[in-house]
């Protein structure tokens, strides 16, 4: 029995108002990517959520507090067992902005996702090669779908002048407006301090020193002469006192 006419299930889902590609419209494609990377795969399943549910799976999956366009999660069969590729997750309301962002389709958008996914989960990463990844999906958006491939260097997901701020607990989120201006301000500032010096010992005050004149006498001596005219006083001659109390 050869790929071809093997059975490739693919499960759906959808969590999403809005509608995506089904069997229908990208099923031929699946069967490519499926024919070409992955001969040996029995299935996989493609779900479609809304930006919530993506925000709470990146978060929870990549600890990242954001929405993103497409996740994927390799499986990892062992052999003898059934041979399910991976789960790929896709944003239809990251999927739609960005059709808009390059003038095309919402169904062609989501046809660079999975190819892009389909990589994924085959053991491909961007984030680690020298761009193999990347020039694969080209050639492969080029050989299947006969048309010129979408940029991927675009920012997905992120409005302009966002920044990413790191939480206490190690998570990342998504701040924009003044919030980003201010972060942006505090991270140029810690950049420009310079490091802080250690104090230096401060060095013990100089003793005044004595104008001219008669010198200083040893303490001893101060001390003896002092008590000397402390104790010597010179007594007063008295009267001889009477009984009457003036």
């Amino acid at each position: 029995m050869t790929p071809e006419t093997d059975e490739f299930k693919i499960d759906w889902s959808s969590r999403s108002k809005l509608r995506g590609p089904g069997e229908r419209s990208i099923g031929e494609l699946l069967a490519k990517l499926r024919i070409r990377m992955a001969p040996g795969s029995q299935g996989m399943s493609i779900s479609y959520v809304d930006d919530r549910t993506m925000r709470r799976l990146n978060r929870e999956h990549r600890g990242i507090n954001q929405t993103t366009d497409i996740l994927s999660f390799p499986a990892e069969p062992a052999k003898g067992e059934w041979q399910h590729l991976g789960d790929l997750v896709i944003s239809l309301p990251m999927a739609e902005k960005m059709a808009k962002k390059l003038g095309v389709s919402r169904r062609r958008e989501i046809e660079t996702l999975i190819i892009h996914g389909f990589l994924h989960l085959c053991g491909y990463d961007h984030e680690k090669d020298a761009g193999e990844m990347l020039e694969l999906q080209q050639t492969l958006e080029r050989e299947f779908l006969n048309v010129d491939p979408l940029p991927m260097s675009l920012k997905r997901g992120r409005k302009a002048g966002s920044k990413v701020k790191k939480l206490k607990d190690g998570t990342r989120v998504v701040v924009t407006g003044r919030a980003a201006t201010a972060l942006a301000r505090k991270q140029k500032t810690k950049k420009g301090k310079p490091a802080k010096k250690a104090d230096k010992p401060r060095k013990a005050e100089p003793k005044p020193k004595r104008g001219p004149g008669r010198p200083r006498k040893a303490p001893a001596t101060e001390a003896a002469e002092t008590s000397a005219k402390r104790t010597v006083r010179r007594r007063k001659a008295t009267r001889p006192r009477s009984g009457v109390i003036a």
